[in-house]
């Protein structure tokens, strides 16, 4: 009885003497990957119609302390549960001799309720009898659980070291469609948790003693067999090598020493050499495969340039070591400055398409782009919003105390998925992004959008773009190569556009946005007088689908003119079956109306005359009496797929003549004879392979008219005079020789026949005296 008595004593030394923090089970990754495994399960929630029991093991075989380690994994399981009657239901059991039920599933409601109600579990003690817990289940069902239709989940926290079987009770729970977790605490013995669990195996057996760990491969399992979405959508379950670790007694042979044993035949004892053997407890290592769930950190963008080294801080915070040459500055970047007057707002994506690692791309872009540009000294405001399904403005404009109490609130915007509604946000960004702004004019510092995003947006966003340039908003567009179109056609040219290939590159674009910031202040001729009319070929040659893109084309280049009675007006002509002035030169004296008008302006099909379409605008577009202005410069901007341009040539020449620049903008992948006669001899012609391609030739058209604008006016050219009246150039200005029977500046009124029998003797005395031609005498009217 004593040396029973001392090899319990022993036994009981080598289980209480092991290290506590031996990892028994050790996935087998970078201290990084650990990390962030750690950092996942804090994020990692579950939120569907679920109920949840907990099998926690108080027999004397785990011991309090251990018991009080499966309490708290079972407690930090609950943090990832949205917990409530209608979504994830808990209960619990401690079970040791006999099961004890702890509180029913439909008991607690909330999820400080079942954490406080764990917490205040006590400890049992006694034998560990797993198999008669589960049988009790088998017999009474989840206390408090729902229908069949609602997937169960039991957790078994035990140390595998069962005083009855467990293999049946386990099997038959499992056929019930019972999803089983068997989580090792303390010495677990790992082949009867293994029997335990469901299938897969490796993704059923955990341990509590790291219970980040635990948590992670737990809720990795619930989201891969969809029992419930748990992880962000950027975050990934991925396989790891992993070892389990098992204490076992093993005999090992120490050494042989002199025994001494009877011999029967001579009644003698015998002296001879006998092995010696030592009791050892050891650990026993096996393979496995662990599934653990890890997402991106902030050092997985490498916001860190020259060399610099990421440490990470957190799942979202980071610090830069830096190379001797750049030690102090942010990210190891050498400092920039932004001395231009504007406000900047930059639009952050954070909806599912856009990833979270692009999401945290775009973030740490904008956080090194205040540090390097921002300094106190700065004409710059700077303000931060993000997008899904609403706008958040996370940071007004302009509203931080300092860059480092800017870049503290940048850091606190969440990822937080759903679709990517850009348009939406555009719209309110430019109705209310930049708060009430009460300068007005050139008072008012540029205000710029810059937009940051992966996805491709899903809704409409052209007209959109199109109404918040016309609030004279500048738009710019920072993403990857594959939303570069659309990009493009947010901001309406690709030189408002960053695009990067590999998402190192993103960090090296900084100096590209900072030049583009202070560079693109008032683009086109925003000071320049200009008659401006579009021609567009409305054929059926064209297609009602073209004609959308033309639309979309001069709508898009209107943004660059000050529309207003002073400065710019713009006409627009469509020819098909016929041709229809849209509206003239003097109809709408906003810009925001003729944005709407040339969205209204009709498709019209049929065979299309360039020709007849040149002689209106000559006849009844670009004329005084349709709201042309004298000594103003004019140009006519021909869009035509070609067909139809071979009548062309005269009437565009005319026009010229007449003081009117042309441009012809020809579409098609071969370029026609008729359009190079069209284009005159100085040849002005700008060739486009495809309509899709029109947005690429902007700048050049806006450069050619803005050139236009600068040219020397004649002014009698277009004649100013009506009535057939002469223009006569005079010091400067003009005067208008009026035919027989009109009289006014502009030979506009009609005299009756004494005022003209005496009008007509002035004009004659007076062109004798300047050696000019009389008028006609002509009829006169009674």
């Amino acid at each position: 009885m004593p040396s029973l008595l001392l090899l319990e004593a022993i036994c009981i030394f080598l289980f209480t003497t092991a290290p506590e923090s031996f990892p028994l089970q050790e996935v087998h990754v970078s201290r990084e990957t650990i990390g962030k495994i750690s950092a996942a399960s804090k994020m990692m929630q579950c939120s569907a119609a679920l109920d949840v029991l907990f099998l926690l093991d108080g027999s004397h075989s785990v011991g309090k302390r251990s018991f009080e380690r499966a309490k708290h994994f079972a407690i930090t399981v609950c943090d990832a549960l949205d917990i409530s009657l209608e979504r994830v239901r808990v209960g619990a059991f401690q079970f040791s001799s006999t099961p004890r039920l702890e509180f029913p599933l439909d008991s607690l409601s909330t999820r400080q309720e079942v954490k406080a109600k764990i917490k205040r579990m006590v400890f049992k003690g006694g034998s560990t009898e797993t198999g008669l817990a589960l049988k009790h289940l088998l017999r009474k069902g989840f206390p408090g659980g729902r229908n069949e239709s609602v997937p169960q989940l039991l957790v078994v926290v035990t140390d595998g070291k069962s005083q009855g079987h467990v293999a049946l009770p386990a099997k038959q729970l499992k056929e019930r469609g019972i999803t089983v977790f068997a989580v090792g605490v303390q010495f677990p013995r790992w082949e009867e948790l293994q029997t335990l669990a469901s299938e897969p195996q490796d993704r059923h057996v955990l341990f509590a003693e790291q219970v980040e760990d635990a948590t992670n491969g737990l809720l990795s399992t619930l989201g891969s067999a969809a029992v419930c979405t748990v992880a962000l959508p950027d975050c990934q379950v991925e396989p790891h090598p992993c070892e389990r670790k098992v204490l076992e007694t093993v005999s090992e042979h120490d050494s042989n020493a002199l025994c001494w044993r009877g011999w029967p035949r001579t009644n003698a004892v015998l002296a001879s050499r006998c092995p010696f053997h030592r009791w050892r407890r050891v650990f026993l290592s096996h393979r496995a495969t662990c599934y653990r769930t890890t997402c991106p950190g902030p050092c997985d963008a490498e916001p860190c340039q020259n060399g610099g080294m990421c440490v990470p801080e957190g799942p979202h915070e980071y610090h830069c070591v830096c190379p001797l040459a750049f030690v102090g500055e942010a990210n190891c970047a050498p400092k920039l400055s932004l001395e231009c007057r504007i406000d900047v707002l930059f639009l952050l994506d954070t909806s599912a398409g856009t990833t979270w690692t692009g999401f945290l791309r775009a973030r740490a872009f904008v956080r090194r782009f205040v540090q390097t540009v921002l300094d106190e000294d700065s004409r710059a405001r700077v303000g931060v919003a993000h997008y899904s399904r609403e706008v958040v403005v996370a940071v007004p404009v302009g509203e931080y105390q300092d860059v480092p109490d800017l870049v503290r609130r940048l850091d606190d915007i969440p990822f937080s998925g759903g679709p990517t509604l850009t348009g939406s946000a555009l719209r309110q960004v430019a109705e209310h992004g930049f708060g009430s702004v009460a300068r007005t004019g050139q008072d008012r510092p540029r205000r710029v959008v810059v937009l940051l995003t992966n996805a491709r947006s899903q809704d409409e966003v052209a007209g959109v773009a199109f109404q918040a340039q016309a609030r004279e908003l500048l738009l710019l567009g920072v993403g990857s190569e594959a939303v570069r179109e659309e990009l493009e056609e947010i901001t309406g040219s690709p030189k408002h556009v960053v695009v990067y290939a590999d998402p190192q590159d993103l960090f090296q674009k900084i100096p590209e946005l900072q030049r583009m910031l202070c560079s693109q202040q008032r683009p086109g001729c925003q000071a320049q007088s200009l008659d401006l009319v579009f021609m567009l070929d409305a054929s059926a040659s064209v297609g009602p689908e073209n004609f959308a893109q033309v639309q979309s084309f001069v709508r898009n280049s209107v943004l660059h003119f000050d529309v207003n009675p002073d400065v710019t007006q713009l006409g627009l002509v469509v020819y098909g079956g016929l041709v229809q002035t849209a509206f003239g030169l003097d109809t709408h004296p906003t810009r925001a109306a003729v944005l709407r008008a040339v969205s209204q302006a009709p498709y019209l099909g049929g065979v299309g005359s360039a020709g007849m379409a040149l002689l209106h605008i000559h006849d009844k577009v670009m004329t005084i009496q349709r709201g042309a202005r004298p000594g103003v410069p004019k140009a006519v901007v021909v869009l035509t797929g070609g067909r139809g341009a071979e009548d062309a040539a005269v009437p565009a020449q005319k026009l010229r003549n007449n003081g009117v620049s042309v441009l012809v903008v020809g579409v098609g992948p071969v370029l026609r004879e008729a359009l190079r006669r069209l284009a005159g001899p100085r040849d002005a012609l700008i060739h486009v392979a495809a309509y899709g391609d029109l947005r690429y030739h902007q700048d050049v058209l806006i450069d050619w008219i803005c050139g236009e604008a600068k040219r020397p006016v004649n002014l009698c050219k277009p004649n100013p005079c009506m009535n057939e009246g002469a223009c006569v150039l005079q010091n400067g200005s003009y005067r208008c020789a009026c035919h027989e029977g009109w009289d006014g500046p502009h030979c506009g009124n009609r005299l009756l026949r004494g005022d003209a029998l005496r009008t007509w003797g002035s004009h004659q005395e007076q062109a004798e005296r300047q050696q000019l031609p009389s008028p006609p005498p002509g009829h006169l009217e009674h």
